[in-house]
């Protein structure tokens, strides 16, 4: 974000951390035209109380990135606040942070991260076997060009697990390419896919149909053991109106498949985050197994 700005020759206004309202006012002190963040940052801001008395009308374009998003939340904060160029982007710091990158105009740009930069080559592969899998078919996305690392630093073991003598690596994401080209983050981490008895469960699929229910503000779904299944789906929700587990299972019936719903639901009032605003959801699955979250019956 900083080469950017400075090769545009624009201001750059950075924070230490995030913190909700501390960005709107910045945005309004200083008549920010491009806002960048994460859906759990996105979505603060959204939902604060006080949003609206900041004037957000300097807002052109915006990148949400660095976690799944989910296209209604991109949609509700490009109308809300608005930011009318408001973009998905997909990157990593392996990659030199960015991977792919749509347009403003795009009407894909809340559904797709866009297409993959000049020189960057993006392919969906089979995460157990490696294979090159077809356009529309979900694995694992691995990305070969400029931007990608040499390697980690004094790691040679790391870097040759995540690099292929072709110089295709291993992102550790799930997705898929559109037919067109598009890069699609559909399942998340590849260490966050859930096993449920044999079953291939994403969180994002899970938290994108439960974040509109009325009562949950953010949720995080994670994997629990499990001693017959192995696994089992595991929600934290932060809650804004009274809710039960059986209301969570109500909500998820007749939209996703029954093995997907999840069999134990946590209330959170505080997230673990990191510095930008990314729920660690490993974190939170250690505060949930020393029993420090309340359980919703």
């Amino acid at each position: 974000n900083v080469l950017s700005a400075l090769a545009a020759g624009a201001t750059y206004v950075g924070v230490s951390a995030f913190e909700a309202e501390r960005m709107l006012h910045l945005v309004e002190a200083e008549r920010c035209t491009l806002l960048t963040g994460v859906p759990t940052s996105y979505l603060a801001m959204l939902e604060h109380p006080r949003r609206t008395q900041y004037d957000l009308g300097s807002l052109r374009a915006g990148t949400c990135g660095g976690a799944d998003c989910d296209p209604a939340l991109l949609e509700r904060c490009a109308s809300a606040f608005p930011i009318p160029g408001l973009v998905q982007v997909y990157g990593q710091t392996e990659a030199s942070t960015l991977i792919a990158l749509d347009s403003c105009e795009s009407a894909q740009r809340f559904t797709t991260a866009g297409m993959p930069l000049p020189g960057m080559q993006v392919r969906v592969c089979d995460p157990d076997n490696g294979q090159v899998l077809a356009c529309g078919e979900t694995g694992q996305v691995q990305v070969r060009g400029p931007m990608v690392m040499l390697g980690y630093h004094r790691d040679p073991l790391e870097t040759t697990r995540c690099i292929d003598l072709d110089g295709w690596m291993q992102t550790g994401d799930l997705g898929r390419v559109t037919a067109d080209g598009r890069v699609e983050l559909v399942g998340g981490r590849l260490r966050d896919m859930i096993i449920r008895g044999g079953e291939n469960i994403y969180p994002v699929e899970v938290e994108n149909l439960l974040r509109g229910h009325p009562a949950i503000t953010e949720i995080a779904v994670f994997a629990m053991p499990d001693p017959f299944y192995g696994e089992v789906v595991a929600a934290a929700v932060e809650l804004g109106g009274a809710l039960s587990a059986a209301q969570v299972k109500q909500a998820c019936a007749g939209k996703i498949a029954g093995f997907k719903h999840p069999s134990r639901v946590f209330k959170v009032s505080q997230w673990p985050m990191t510095s930008s605003g990314k729920i660690l959801k490993r974190e939170l699955k250690a505060q949930a197994m020393a029993m420090q979250l309340e359980e919703l019956p």
